[in-house]
């Protein structure tokens, strides 16, 4: 296109090219559309492409999207993004293209593209069946790996979302097999179809695609259909007779065509059933004959001409095909007996004939195995052989009888036993009504007759009385008078007469405040019995019933005497003297008699207090009297009082809970003071306040007392030890030592008094150089064995120095004190301050003998003097 334009007077002519797309290729997104594909699974509102090109001029362009008419429109194009979005759902099954017409245009020149949008495939379509479900017929003889059916399905999806593989459901349990892949079905390997066993068979065919993308994950789809076949039978299956086994009987009114019995016999292959015919092959003697189609036994003879009481005769059903061949067959056995009519039922005969009534009457409770000899019964059946067994019964309530014999041919004495003695109670049951029963074991008519048995019983004096409870429990206020009614027991004997009458009588160590009436079982108190629950609350003894030949039995009574508040409170003294100190309560006490709470529930309350009545609290459960909280020293209470005097007389009442309520006073003198008042220290104040508590110290006391005698084994045994193994025969020999330096524990003795204050303590550095000084000199002496086992004299004995102790050990034992012998210093750890010790003595020679000794002796232990822990 040329456009004309004029610029400064002169015309010109300017040339329009037409905007275009750019062609990125068929695996773009951005272009002109050629070659674009797209699956098929591809959401609704998803964006697809982009629409891409430009104008030479450099115009803006604007884009465009069309369809033929009558066609889907399945895309939407934003004209100035170019952006074009899916707005209809796509199926490759129904539409593998689309055609679309986009345009691009700068507003003057517009380019318009056919251009053609492949879908792609997704695996959104499972395998559908072409010849199923279907119905077949098949041959129960056909044979085993034959191929009966081939199953087709079709998958509409391409590749391997397209391809089929069949499967049957429960493959295990089938008689079939299928190929995967062809879907020819089969009849297993060493499987044979059977018509008699089974009809009919339903075949599950699963048909499932090799699978495929679908929305972005791997789907495999599937379907199934029902393949049913019905099995066609074959003649291949023997007859089978029907009802088997079979009896049959002539009697003695049978004629000559008399039937004897039917036979029935089907063919095994019911679905195609042949003709059956009846023979026999052996057994009949030529007494009996068979129809040959009915299979009906007739009798040939008369029965007095037979032979024979039981005849087993073979009978032969054979099939005959439609020319009249016989073909498979089977046997059966039939028994025909030869039996007597059976035309007499069972009868019971008494002393005077035929009896269907027989009464009897004894005493309950008869011995067990006991013949009642009173019935006397016979039965009878006039028949013969099987025709005259019979059995007999006794039927009636429980077990408590039985019948002897049980099986009877022809004719028996019948006796009646006694199986359960203690079932047969007169209380329960006062007569007892039995039939008896006989009925015939082997007849077809099962001929039956029965007679009535009553028997009569009589009491005996077979119960002892018996309680309605096993005890009994009463209560009784503790001041009902005597003769007042406690409780009424009941006791029943079921006997009847004089043996049901009942006696009654109590007895046992508690009932001699009580009486009974030996006729209502009234139990009431005695005349003059005085009940208090103070003194005794519980009485418990037996009652008696009873009945007159002294079978009797036994409840047990419980009483109980309830108590009444009948007791005030009382205090072991009306005027009592306590000292308080500051900071502890005292206790007073008061006791009520009575025997239960809350009449002996006691409350405090202080009445009255003089000269202030704002001084003291009382605890109202325990009596323990205190001072009020905000009272911490005697100056507040003489600030109070004005007084110095602390001395205060209070009017407690002690009350009962019980109704009514009871109450008492007393006045408590309570002398004030405070702890530190108290002489002899810290034990004299524990003494004082816990003097009203002996108990208390009691305790301390024996507790102190433990402590010292475990203190003492402990050091006892531990110096024991160090003897026994220190315990050794030393020869007498020259002992030349050098003294080690030493550390000495010294331990400040709290409880002892310096001589003088300025002599209490010495510094560290005057005891270090007191030390050295004893240490720096060479002892050479004589020593003599100190065990006394085999003393050596003139024996030098070089000590090698020893290690200095680690840590403070426990000691042996001191040497023994010799009257003036130095007493020695025992070494002790040194503190920051000591206290100066005395002047030491002149050292004799005995004195430097026992030193090296004690010295050599403690080389490595350290014996500290008992002591509490220094003080600074």
């Amino acid at each position: 296109m040329v456009e004309e334009c004029i610029a400064d007077g002169i015309v010109c002519a300017q040339a329009d090219f037409a905007p275009y797309f750019y062609d990125n290729g068929p695996y773009s997104h951005s272009g002109n559309l050629a070659l674009f594909s797209l699956s098929e699974d591809t959401a609704v509102g998803t964006q697809i492409y982009s629409l891409n090109g430009t104008d030479p001029e450099g115009h803006e362009v604007r884009y465009g999207l069309s369809f033929d008419p009558g066609s889907k429109e399945y895309f939407r194009v934003d004209p100035i993004s170019g952006n074009i979005t899916l707005v209809e759902k796509l199926d490759r099954e129904k539409q593998d293209s689309i055609d679309v017409h986009v345009s691009i245009t700068d507003g003057q020149s517009k380019v318009v593209e056919r251009v053609t949008i492949f879908v792609m495939d997704a695996n959104d379509e499972k395998p559908e069946f072409e010849n199923m479900p279907a119905f077949i017929d098949v041959l129960e003889t056909t044979a085993s790996g034959s191929s009966i059916y081939k199953a087709e399905a079709v998958d509409r999806d391409t590749g391997s979302g397209g391809s089929v593989t069949y499967y049957l459901q429960n493959s295990q349990a089938s008689l079939f097999t299928i190929d995967r892949h062809s879907g020819v079905l089969r009849i297993k390997a060493g499987e044979m179809l059977d018509y008699e066993k089974t009809k009919t068979h339903f075949v599950t065919v699963i048909a499932k695609d090799g699978g495929g993308n679908f929305n972005g994950k791997e789907q495999f789809l599937s379907s199934f259909a029902t393949l049913t076949i019905n099995v066609i039978d074959a003649q291949d299956t023997a007859p089978s007779f029907i009802g088997t086994p079979y009896f049959g009987y002539v009697y003695e009114i049978s004629v000559t065509g008399s039937e004897i019995f039917t036979v029935v016999a089907k063919d095994g292959d019911v679905g195609s059933p042949n003709p059956i015919s009846y023979s026999f092959e052996d057994g009949d003697d030529g007494v009996f004959s068979i129809n040959k189609t009915s299979g009906c036994i007739t009798l040939l003879t008369l029965p007095m001409y037979l032979k024979r009481e039981i005849f087993n005769i073979k009978v032969k059903a054979s099939e005959v095909s439609p020319e009249g061949r016989l073909m498979d067959y089977s046997v059966t056995t039939m028994v025909i007996r030869v039996v007597d009519l059976n035309n007499n039922p069972p009868t019971f005969y008494g002393e005077n004939g035929p009896q269907n009534m027989f009464e009897l009457t004894m005493y309950e409770h008869p011995p067990e195995g006991e013949i009642l000899r009173g019935l006397k019964i016979t039965v009878n059946d006039s028949d013969q052989g099987a025709n005259a067994k019979f059995n007999l019964r006794l039927i009636g309530p429980g077990r408590m009888l039985r019948v002897v014999p049980q099986t009877v041919l022809n004719e028996a004495q019948v006796t009646i036993l006694v199986e359960d003695a203690a079932a047969m109670d007169y209380e329960k049951h006062h007569f007892l009504t039995y039939k008896l029963l006989a009925v015939e074991l082997d007849t077809p008519e099962r001929f039956s007759a029965t007679a009535d048995i009553v028997i009569h019983l009589m009491d005996t004096n077979d119960n002892a009385p018996k309680f309605s409870s096993d005890y009994y429990i009463a209560r009784i206020p503790e001041n009902s008078p005597g003769g007042s009614n406690v409780v009424s027991v009941t006791a029943t004997d079921p006997d009847s007469g004089p043996w049901g009458e009942v006696k009654y009588s109590i007895y046992g160590s508690g009932a001699e405040m009580f009486l009974i009436q030996s006729a209502s079982g009234i139990i009431y108190t005695q005349p003059w019995a005085s009940l208090d629950a103070e003194v005794r609350s519980k009485y418990n003894f037996y009652v008696k019933a009873e009945d007159a030949e002294g079978k009797y039995n036994l409840a047990e009574v419980f009483v109980t005497v309830l108590d009444l508040n009948d007791h005030p409170p009382a205090f072991n003294e009306n005027f009592l003297e306590k000292t308080m100190v500051i900071g502890a309560p005292v206790k007073i006490e008061a006791v009520d008699d009575d025997a239960e709470v809350p009449n002996n529930v006691i409350e405090y309350a202080i009445m009255k207090a003089e000269p202030d009545n704002n001084i003291f609290d009382i605890n109202a459960d325990t009596g323990e009297i205190m001072l009020k909280s905000y009272i911490k020293s005697m100056a507040i209470i003489q600030n109070i009082t004005k007084k110095r005097d602390c001395t205060w007389s209070l009017v407690v009442q002690a009350r009962d809970r019980g109704q009514p309520s009871f109450s008492t006073t007393a006045v408590v003198k309570i002398d004030v003071t405070e702890a530190t008042q108290l002489n002899g220290g810290p034990l004299g104040s524990f003494l004082m306040q816990n003097r009203n508590n002996p108990l208390q110290i009691l305790g301390m006391l024996a507790g102190v007392i433990s402590l010292t005698v475990v203190i003492t084994v402990v050091i006892s045994t531990a110096t024991f030890m160090r003897n026994k193994k220190s315990n050794r025969i030393l020869p007498n020999r020259r002992v030349r030592r050098r003294p080690q330096k030493q550390h000495t524990w010294n331990f400040k003795n709290p409880f002892k008094k310096p001589e003088r204050p300025e002599e209490k303590f010495r510094s560290e550095e005057e005891q270090a150089q007191e030390q050295e000084q004893e240490q720096e000199q060479e002892i050479e002496v004589i020593v003599e064995n100190i065990n006394y086992n085999n003393n050596v004299s003139n024996v030098v004995r070089q000590w090698v120095p020893p290690p200095p102790p680690c840590a403070p050990c426990l000691p042996p034992p001191p040497p023994p004190y010799i009257q003036g012998q130095r007493q020695w210093a025992v070494p002790t750890v040194s503190a920051a301050v000591a206290i100066k010790p005395k002047k030491k003595p002149a050292m004799t020679r005995q004195d430097t003998v026992n030193r090296a000794l004690v010295d050599s002796w403690t080389v490595g232990h350290i014996w500290p003097q008992p002591a509490t822990t220094a003080q600074d």
